[in-house]
């Protein structure tokens, strides 16, 4: 079982990265195969909207982005995480989720369970959220659970016993998704 989880604050080692990296430690202490990609270290230029992908199967713009469509082909489960700026997610999020526009044919992400991760300092959790699970339903993914937090310094979500409570239920829940999903599968 493999979960990736995405981090996609501009700030490495924000609480976005902080919160994500909880989710994926417990889902590993429960036997999950994780890994954390953290967009604040990638080139992802954003999608020019050229379409070729539609013929070719392949993104034209070479970057960062190209190591990361297998991972995501392979995972079994998928941790979503962004910062709020203005009230929606980063431009590093959204330049990921539209470059995952060449899955739109073939929905290789479909029933790929997710987890979602959003920190706000003071507003736009909700509207986030909503334009996550917008993307998930879109590609057909099962989203599992979430986690939204409220911090301002780099780490302060460290003191926020609820939400680091949530993101260990929310590993462990992936998890327990995976397995029902898969135990599904080979019965079925």
């Amino acid at each position: 079982m493999k979960i990736l989880g995405i981090a996609c604050s501009p700030r490495k080692g924000g609480n976005t990265e902080v919160l994500v990296e909880e989710v994926l430690a417990r889902a590993k202490g429960l036997g999950a195969e994780t890994e954390l990609v953290a967009v604040a270290e990638k080139n992802i230029a954003p999608c020019d909207g050229c379409e070729s992908c539609d013929v070719t199967g392949k993104c034209k713009i070479e970057d960062d982005m190209q190591g990361l469509y297998s991972k995501l082909i392979e995972a079994d489960g998928i941790v979503l995480g962004t910062a709020v700026y203005y009230w929606g997610m980063t431009a590093q999020a959204k330049a990921f989720l539209d470059r995952t526009f060449i899955f739109r044919k073939g929905r290789p992400l479909k029933n790929k369970m997710a987890g979602l991760v959003v920190v706000a300092r003071r507003r736009g959790i909700s509207e986030t959220l909503a334009a996550f699970l917008s993307y998930c339903y879109s590609q057909k993914m099962t989203v599992v659970g979430g986690v939204s937090a409220y911090a301002d310094k780099r780490g302060e979500v460290k003191q926020n016993k609820t939400a680091m409570d949530e993101a260990r239920d929310l590993g462990r829940d992936l998890v327990q998704a995976i397995e029902r999903s898969q135990k599904a599968r080979v019965s079925g």
